[in-house]
């Protein structure tokens, strides 16, 4: 699996500890050119710092993916740097544990224009890049959440955008895959990252990990090593999908 002359945009690519920074850094050792895009600009800039280690090209960029103008800019950086995307990795996103009841608009809105909201514009706007290029990979950033209900996950609207985003991924795909275009998602279970705000102690680790069949959590380099397999070349026949990570938590 190569990704020599491919230029990939990661999104919610910079913290230190992240599902995002793992996809990043995959994807430069296998031989992308990589878009480090993050609301943090000092995040994003020490991954891009981590990839030009590697040898291969970083580009760090300060961005807010609910914002049109911010996502536009975005993608107008990384053409005028590289002069083309080939991948996009939707994978900016926020959790908020709460019940519905305690549920604010406010926190319904937030959640929906980070995770879903975020995803379409950033798809949106690097379609015409591809459409030209006859060529893209799309990957998004859904969760078990989708499928299984909040819990630890986060609340009833964060189960609600990565169930959207499965539903967009498969009609985007439609909508593309003429265009030598893909549009895939994979949905993660419980993974060690810092997405609630730290990284949980091993013993909550452990107890997190009691009604997982394999009995640990996952790693955002497993996750990576998944969204790598989708942008690659070698997943052209696959479109409109969602592969599960999550230890067999969830088994369609």
């Amino acid at each position: 699996m190569s990704f020599e002359k491919r230029v990939a945009v990661v999104t919610g690519a910079g913290s230190p500890r992240g599902i995002g920074r793992s996809i990043a850094l995959t994807l430069a050792k296998n031989g992308a050119d990589v878009v480090v895009a993050d609301l943090d600009p000092d995040g994003a800039e020490r991954v891009a710092g981590e990839i030009r280690a590697l040898k291969r090209n970083a580009l760090a960029v300060q961005v807010d993916v609910t914002k049109q103008q911010d996502v536009a800019e975005l993608v107008r950086k990384a053409l005028d740097r590289f002069g083309r995307i080939d991948i996009l990795v939707n994978n900016a996103g926020i959790t908020q544990p709460i019940k519905v009841m305690d549920m604010t608009e406010a926190d319904w809105d937030r959640i929906m224009a980070v995770n879903l909201k975020g995803t379409f514009l950033c798809s949106k706007a690097v379609l015409p890049a591809m459409i030209r290029q006859g060529y893209g990979r799309i990957v998004n950033m859904s969760s078990v959440s989708a499928k299984r209900g909040g819990g630890v996950f986060g609340g009833a609207h964060y189960s609600a955008a990565k169930a959207g985003i499965l539903g967009f991924a498969k009609a985007l795909a439609r909508e593309v895959a003429a265009h030598g275009i893909t549009v895939n998602s994979v949905a993660p279970g419980l993974i060690a990252t810092d997405i609630r705000g730290g990284l949980e102690s091993p013993d909550r680790q452990k107890e997190m990990s009691r009604d997982i069949p394999v009995q640990r959590l996952g790693t955002p380099e497993e996750v990576a090593a998944t969204v790598a397999f989708l942008a690659s070349e070698e997943a052209a026949y696959i479109t409109g999908e969602e592969i599960d990570i999550n230890g067999g938590s969830h088994m369609d």
